[in-house]
């Protein structure tokens, strides 16, 4: 195929997210306020709380078998190459940019989380069913393209509710230890703080503290001490509600259904007894893709009126997912094929090597809300990496076709 056909077949799904994405924006304007700032959080639960995981539960249980896990178990390895990665790749941007403290979270969400779900969803059907597709019958790479982006959706989930947000949290957990730090003390706390500190004074003057066996001190902790405390300070992080999110809840259902034989066979299928549930599951989950959709664009209009973030920390997350990440996951998925943990299907290693190329995902600006920390940066943020990533993905799923082929 030649370079033109290989460059309209992904640029049309992307002109039809931005035409969306648009609409979204448009709907958002105060003149309109159709999407305003209740409509849109009334949208994010019902996305969040239904559609999305009904969308993830009838979609693994329609495509995922226990077969399948086989030849699809490295793409949960990928996508976690694609955090660790673009986590490492932020710190540096840190390093390089000077990022403050309160922003730091936020820098390696947007570089490590991409967006895994909605994207990949509208964009690889749209491959397969354009006439110039360089991949085959329309109707089986449409089912097996379903396939792979509902499993990266699930896996993309359950990583960003759990590496990123324990990430995001600690970051702003630290921040606000700094702030509270360098906030000057008054004489009214000062002498509050002698006096409690007299109180839990013994008859010989020394503290509580003092009277600790030297063994907890941090000079005498053993080793596994050491190791034990770190492992309670990560874990106290962890927020088990957020782990187990509906879309995590809605993964795990779906794994359950499409690899147990026994609630296949009463779910799935045009003669299963129960398939009711499953087709009203699925008739939920087709709202999700548009509703997310008109939801990124309505929260990119908070970018066009908030800045408060600096050009270089802007430009280098738009060159760690837009140039970075990307050329090293060539690297990572084609010495994949090479020792043999992945198969030869084109497009299966097409959305491998897609998953490093794809903009933040959306609900890093949902955490920010959640810890108040850069939420009005992120918005920019999110408008930058967008409007960039319809060149950009449009390019590299060019490229990555030619590379194919």
């Amino acid at each position: 195929m030649g370079f033109l056909d290989l460059f309209v077949a992904p640029l049309m799904p992307v002109l039809k997210v931005l035409l969306i994405t648009g609409l979204g924006l448009f709907l958002a304007l105060d003149r309109i306020d159709l999407l305003g700032a209740n409509a849109r959080h009334y949208m994010n639960n019902l996305v969040f709380y239904l559609f999305g995981p009904a969308l993830v539960v009838s979609q693994l249980g329609e495509t995922i078998t226990f077969q399948s896990l086989n030849t699809l178990w490295f793409m949960p390895v990928n996508i976690l190459l694609t955090f660790m990665i673009g986590s490492i790749l932020a710190w540096i941007l840190i390093k390089i940019t000077k990022t403050p403290p309160h922003l730091q979270g936020l820098v390696i969400g947007c570089c490590s989380a991409g967006n895994l779900g909605n994207l990949l969803l509208i964009i690889v059907p749209a491959v397969c069913m354009e006439s110039n597709s360089p991949f085959g019958d329309s109707t089986i790479c449409s089912t097996n393209g379903t396939t792979y982006a509902s499993l990266s959706m699930a896996v993309g989930a359950i990583y960003i509710w759990t590496y990123v947000y324990i990430i995001m949290r600690i970051y702003s957990d630290k921040s606000a230890e700094d702030t509270d730090t360098n906030q000057p003390i008054s004489d009214s706390e000062s002498y509050k703080a002698l006096l409690l500190s007299r109180k839990n004074s013994g008859s010989s003057g020394c503290s509580k503290e003092d009277e600790l066996p030297l063994t907890i001190s941090g000079e005498k902790l053993t080793v596994m001490e050491k190791i034990f405390q770190s492992v309670k300070k990560f874990t106290a992080k962890i927020n088990l509600k957020m782990v187990f999110a509906p879309a995590t809840i809605a993964a795990i259902c779906g794994f359950i259904i499409g690899t147990v034989s026994p609630i296949r066979i009463l779910m799935i299928g045009d003669s299963a007894p129960l398939r009711v549930i499953d087709r009203s599951a699925s008739l939920l989950g087709e709202a999700t893709i548009p509703c997310m959709t008109l939801i990124v664009g309505s929260n990119l209009l908070r970018g066009l009126r908030k800045s408060g973030v600096s050009v270089s920390v802007i430009v280098g997350i738009v060159a760690v997912r837009n140039i970075f990440l990307p050329l090293i996951g060539i690297g990572i998925v084609k010495a994949a094929h090479h020792l043999g943990m992945v198969e030869s299907d084109s497009l299966y290693q097409f959305i491998l090597l897609l998953q490093y190329a794809l903009p933040p995902a959306m609900t890093v600006g949902v955490i920010a809300q959640l810890f108040k920390a850069g939420e009005g940066e992120c918005s920019v943020i999110m408008l930058w990496s967008y409007a960039l990533s319809a060149l950009s993905l449009t390019l590299w799923s060019t490229f990555y076709m030619w590379l194919l082929q």
